[in-house]
């Protein structure tokens, strides 16, 4: 099976759906910005009722733009996962706050927690564990908490090119979730080859980690898109099939589809049901509407939009 999935796109000769993938995908999240949350005029549309909306917080993004986005999309029906990236938050009066508007405009309940792409922390906070360790989230009252995971390893956090702090990092969080009252998970980084992430979801579970994981996937998008965000979002393995991918001239310009990922893995959760994979996670890097087309298209009942 290939690792990346190339074809053009035939209106006219729509493949059946696979009953398996149709559900692996039951429960998507998808991934949205403010900026692009705007050049969607309904996301009833195109996203299946209740579907997660994670709102991602990039530096210099300002709290209202992103309150006012959570606001507009649990107005239209959906569940908001707002990110809470530790190093862009001052200290703990401003997290306390950040959660005060969000739920005050927005009725938001779940949180993503990271770190954040940023290299010096604005204040006091380092670490999504630092976050978890002021007890403001719980007190809040939230319902879900997802934490981040990485399937290929994070050089930001072991720069010696080990999963030494990585798992470190989830073990801590694993005996966190066995003391909050809120539901907890594990959120990926994406990745394009199911081997090695099947691989990675079965070694947390040996070793003791039991949060449930929603798996990173990159939306359809063009090669040259693609190989950009893997560079800044420092995705390894997957950087390297990429560049091959692009030495080959005849394939550059065709646009990429997770469909093989999604279906390999899909059949290995069919085949182990106990499989710790959950879910998916979409980051929808060839746009938003892009993404929800290609599972309307792929996932039958599960990707049914609300308005459909």
């Amino acid at each position: 099976m290939a690792l990346l999935n190339f074809k053009k796109r035939d209106a006219a000769d729509k493949a059946p759906v696979n009953p398996t993938v149709e559900a692996f995908l039951q429960g998507y999240s998808i991934e949205v910005m403010p900026r692009t949350a705007e050049k969607v005029e309904d996301f009833r549309d195109l996203l299946p009722e209740g579907t997660r909306v994670y709102i991602a917080h990039i530096e210099g993004t300002p709290i209202e733009d992103m309150v006012k986005t959570a606001k507009r999309i649990a107005a239209e029906g959906y569940s908001v996962m707002p990110h809470f990236p530790a190093r862009i938050i001052k200290d703990a009066a401003t997290l306390e706050n950040w959660i005060a508007m969000y739920q005050g405009e927005a009725g938001v309940e779940q949180a993503l927690l990271l770190a954040g792409g940023v290299d010096k922390p604005h204040g006091d906070f380092d670490s999504s564990m630092q976050l978890l360790e002021t007890g403001l989230l719980d007190k809040a009252g939230f319902k879900r908490l997802h934490v981040a995971g990485h399937p290929e390893g994070n050089k930001d956090i072991d720069p010696d090119g080990s999963t030494k702090n990585v798992d470190e990092a989830l073990r801590w969080k694993q005996k966190f979730s066995e003391t909050t009252d809120a539901e907890m998970a594990l959120a990926t980084q994406f990745a394009f080859d199911a081997k090695p992430i099947i691989a990675w979801a079965d070694g947390l579970k040996a070793a003791g980690i039991e949060l449930p994981i929603h798996i990173g996937i990159a939306g359809p998008a063009k090669l040259q898109t693609l190989i950009k965000f893997a560079i800044a979002c420092g995705v390894g393995p997957s950087l390297k099939v990429l560049q091959k991918r692009a030495m080959d001239v005849s394939k550059l310009l065709l646009p990429y589809e997770p469909t093989d990922v999604i279906t390999a893995l899909a059949e290995h959760k069919a085949a182990n049901p106990d499989f710790n994979i959950t879910n998916v996670h979409f980051f929808p890097l060839g746009g938003i509407k892009t993404n929800a087309n290609w599972a309307i298209e792929n996932g039958g009942a599960s990707a049914k939009p609300a308005n459909s």
